[in-house]
């Protein structure tokens, strides 16, 4: 996977990805990331790329040609490499369609995605119409830049390339993998502070032990996220086991 990332604040991206799991599959080179300075396009000795909008109103508005010319650069190189001439761009906005985990699974069998991160009030509408393939947003709120959105999509989609994750099992089983919450962890000591870790994952039985992880991914989906249970495929106990448990709440 190939990560180009269109940004005013290139260290924001490049310190938070070279950290932990993301950082590793970089040296590794399961990921690939390059952090370009919008800035650097400008054709001003101050590095401007916001102006005035037009029409009035608070606040300033991202320039095009800096933002395109960025994206230029980026693609000439994805081109000489070898990679799509039609590589998604993602345009962070809380305009866009909110990201969830199966987004996160179809972007991931990408090989190249450009994220393209906005400031102050937005950017000139005629170069995202040009280059933006996608609007996403990663909640109903606003953020000061796209920086923080890109990294937690990065952050997301890299743990489902292959490789990244030193136990692949763990992409499948965490929560949101099969539109249920994960089942609660534990690990040693067996009892802490007078309580003890569940008999059943002292067993050591195969079939007992993912009984009762759905079983606890069911109920704790109910808890906390009822809203989930829509789109998950329960049995009728599970069905009935998930009402039990959302009523009490």
């Amino acid at each position: 996977m190939n990560y180009h990332v269109m940004t005013l604040f290139p260290d924001m991206i490049t310190n938070a990805m070279s950290e932990s799991i993301t950082g590793r599959a970089l040296k590794a080179g399961y990921l690939a990331l390059e952090a370009v300075n919008i800035r650097d396009f400008a054709d001003n000795k101050h590095n401007r790329v916001d102006d005035y909008p037009y029409g009035g109103g608070a606040g300033m508005v991202m320039q095009a040609e800096p933002v395109y010319r960025c994206y230029e650069d980026i693609m000439t190189r994805i081109r000489e490499q070898g990679g799509s001439a039609a590589a998604k761009v993602i345009y962070l906005t809380p305009q866009g369609k909110v990201f969830d985990q199966q987004m996160a699974k179809e972007y991931a069998k990408e090989e190249d995605l450009i994220f393209l991160c906005g400031h102050y009030e937005g950017i000139d509408e005629r170069v995202l119409e040009r280059i933006v393939t996608d609007y996403v947003s990663i909640g109903d709120y606003v953020l000061t830049g796209g920086e923080l959105p890109a990294l937690v999509m990065m952050d997301t989609i890299s743990r489902l390339v292959p490789g990244v994750l030193n136990n692949d099992m763990s992409a499948e089983t965490e929560s949101f993998s099969e539109g249920l919450l994960e089942y609660p962890q534990y690990t040693r000591p067996a009892i802490w502070r007078d309580e003890a870790v569940p008999e059943v994952l002292l067993s050591g039985h195969h079939k007992k032990l993912q009984e009762w992880y759905r079983r606890e991914s069911v109920i704790r989906t109910a808890k906390r996220r009822p809203d989930m249970l829509m789109q998950a495929q329960l049995s009728e106990e599970e069905k009935e086991l998930a009402e039990q448990y959302a009523d009490l709440e």
